[in-house]
C-alpha cells in the first residue's frame, strides 16, 4: 500500500476537505501530517458531519456511527488511511 501522502485517495480526501469546509488554505500546504481537529476552526461538530457525508458521497461509502473514531481526525493522513481502509479492494 502506498503512503497516505502520495495516494490518489489522499488527493481526493484533501480536495473534499477543502471544498466541504470552504478552506482557503493552498492545497500544497496540506500534507499527511496536517492536524485537523482542534487546528482547523471550520472542522467543528457540524463540519465533521458535513465532511463525513461528503466523503461517503465521494467514495460511495456508508460509514456507521460505530466505526467512526475521533482518531480519524487527528491528521489529514489518518483521515485518508481510515477512508482507504474502507474502500473495496
Amino acid at each position: 500500500m502506498s503512503t497516505a501522502a502520495d495516494s490518489v485517495i489522499f488527493a481526493d480526501v484533501r480536495h473534499t476537505l477543502v471544498d466541504t469546509l470552504g478552506l482557503t488554505t493552498p492545497l500544497r500546504l496540506l500534507n499527511a501530517q496536517t492536524p485537523l481537529l482542534g487546528a482547523i476552526p471550520e472542522l467543528d461538530s457540524m463540519g465533521v458531519v458535513l465532511l463525513l457525508t461528503a466523503l461517503e458521497d465521494r467514495f460511495d461509502l456508508v460509514l456507521s456511527d460505530d466505526e467512526i473514531d475521533s482518531a480519524w481526525f487527528e491528521t489529514l493522513g489518518s483521515l485518508t488511511e481510515a477512508i482507504e481502509a474502507r474502500l473495496p479492494q
